[in-house]
C-alpha cells in the first residue's frame, strides 16, 4: 500500500520532476537559499533534509550515496565540509520555508524561499 505516499506534481513528466529537485538541491546547498514556487519548496524540502542527515556522519559510503543522489561534486564537497558540521548537534528540521507575499508576475504562482536554519 502507499497510504502517506505523496509525490508533488510539479506538472512535469517523472524524469523532469527528478532532475528538477536534483538542481534545486544542489542550488540550495550551494548558496544557502532560494526563491521559487511553494510547490517546488515543499518538495524539495524533505530530500534537501535527508542529504544533511547524511552528511551528518562523514564516510566514503555517505559521499558516494550524496553523489549519486545530487551529482554534482563541489556540492557535495561544500555538502560534507561545511552544511553537514553545521548542524552535527541539531536532531533534524534543518531547513525553512517562508512564503513571499506577492505572486510571481505573469501566472501569480505563489512564492517561497527555502534556506537553511541558522
Amino acid at each position: 500500500m502507499r497510504h502517506s505516499r505523496y509525490k508533488y506534481n510539479i506538472g512535469t513528466s517523472p524524469s523532469h520532476r527528478k532532475a528538477l529537485i536534483k538542481n534545486l538541491t544542489a542550488e540550495i546547498i550551494d548558496h544557502g537559499k532560494v526563491k521559487t514556487t511553494l510547490t517546488k519548496c515543499r518538495a524539495v524540502k524533505p530530500y534537501v533534509e535527508k542529504l544533511i542527515t547524511l552528511a551528518k556522519n562523514d564516510t566514503v559510503a555517505n559521499r558516494r550515496l550524496a553523489q549519486s543522489r545530487i551529482g554534482n561534486k563541489e556540492v557535495v564537497q561544500k555538502l560534507f565540509t561545511e552544511v553537514g558540521p553545521k548542524f552535527k548537534e541539531r536532531p533534524g528540521g534543518y531547513t525553512r520555508i517562508n512564503k513571499v507575499a506577492d505572486g510571481r508576475v505573469g501566472d501569480n504562482a505563489k512564492l517561497g524561499f527555502i534556506s537553511f536554519v541558522e
